[in-house]
């Protein structure tokens, strides 16, 4: 089993920054692939980027290309997400997950913290 917690969330205002933390803890291996998504109110979940547990892998999703930037901490078991130039249409729950390079599904899943951003 994989557990992860995210942590970081808050109120801020559009053009700050916010940086996220998930740790993660139990069984991790070489294949394992972190990704974060969030869900605003009303609307699909959406994928906004994931990092390799080894490796330098990264993607992002394009409406965060260029703002957000995953990275990775072995040593600390946290996957991180800096956020910059953040708007109004960042604010959702963001969620930090986890699968296997071998399968589309990400299995394990954090609880959720919320990042509001204002006008």
């Amino acid at each position: 089993q994989v557990q992860l917690v995210e942590s970081g969330g808050g109120l801020v205002q559009a053009g700050a920054s916010l940086r996220l933390s998930c740790l993660v803890s139990g069984r991790t291996f070489i294949n394992t692939v972190v990704g974060w998504f969030r869900q605003a109110p009303g609307k699909e979940r959406e994928f906004v980027g994931h990092i390799t547990w080894t490796g330098t892998s990264t993607y992002y999703a394009d409406s965060v290309k260029g703002r957000f930037t995953i990275s990775r901490d072995n040593a600390k078991s946290t996957v991180s997400l800096q956020m910059n130039s953040l708007k109004p249409e960042d604010t959702a729950v963001y969620y930090c997950a986890a699968r296997t390079t071998v399968t589309p599904e990400y299995n394990y899943w954090g609880q959720g913290t919320q990042v509001t951003v204002s006008s």
